[in-house]
């Protein structure tokens, strides 16, 4: 079964093409992760790492300049996703954003990790408006 999440809108105080610059290259992302996850490795716009032991691979299969990304977990990983940053510039200083994610999970998963599933979406998308404020 696919579960759909979505954040709360945030505001960003940066151009869309800034934020979007930043979010759009796996590499930037390493001192985000440096010692959060095991094995991480960039290769384009494909990226693995290891947490908790189970080996995650993902890529960037759509970009759209100052608009949207969208991330994909690799058919080897052992739960199926699909992750889209969606960026809209109201202004050239405001930019909102949000954070969808579809989710492949069993009833048992869901019920383990479902209602953590929210609040960790709308935090993260948090964290990113506030890094770029």
């Amino acid at each position: 079964m696919i579960e759909k999440y979505e954040s709360k809108q945030q505001r960003a105080r940066r151009p869309a093409e800034m934020i979007y610059g930043a979010l759009s290259d796996f590499n930037n992302f390493t001192p985000i992760v440096a010692g959060k996850v095991d094995e991480w490795k960039v290769d384009g716009d494909e990226c693995s790492l290891t947490v908790k032991g189970l080996p995650i691979k993902l890529r960037m299969t759509e970009k759209v300049p100052g608009k949207l990304i969208k991330v994909e977990a690799d058919e080897s990983s052992p739960v199926g996703f699909k992750f889209w940053i969606q960026l809209k510039e109201v202004e050239p200083y405001d930019t909102r954003l949000r954070l969808v994610l579809h989710a492949e999970m069993n009833m048992m998963i869901k019920m383990m990790v479902g209602s953590k599933i929210q609040p960790a979406l709308d935090g993260m998308a948090e964290k990113i408006a506030e890094a770029f404020s």
